[in-house]
C-alpha cells in the first residue's frame, strides 16, 4: 500500500484517468473527491461489502429455484 501525505486542493493521479483530490480535512476525517471515467465504478468499502452480500442472496435464490 502506498501512503502519502497530501494537503486540501492536492491531487493524487492513478494512471491516466484517475484523479483523486483531498477536499477537506477536519473532524477526525478526510473529505476527497474522485474523478474516474463513468464506466469505472467507485465505492465504498460498505457499499461494496453490501452490494456483495446482496449478489451473493440472489445467487443463492436463482440456485435454489433451478434445483426445484
Amino acid at each position: 500500500m502506498l501512503v502519502l501525505s497530501r494537503k486540501v486542493g492536492e491531487r493524487i493521479f492513478i494512471g491516466e484517468q484517475i484523479t483523486v483530490t483531498v477536499v477537506k480535512v477536519g473532524h477526525g476525517g478526510v473529505r476527497i473527491g474522485i474523478d474516474a471515467p463513468p464506466e469505472l465504478a467507485v465505492v465504498r468499502e460498505e457499499l461494496a461489502k453490501e452490494l456483495n452480500c446482496a449478489e451473493q442472496a440472489i445467487a443463492a435464490e436463482q440456485t435454489r429455484a433451478v434445483a426445484e
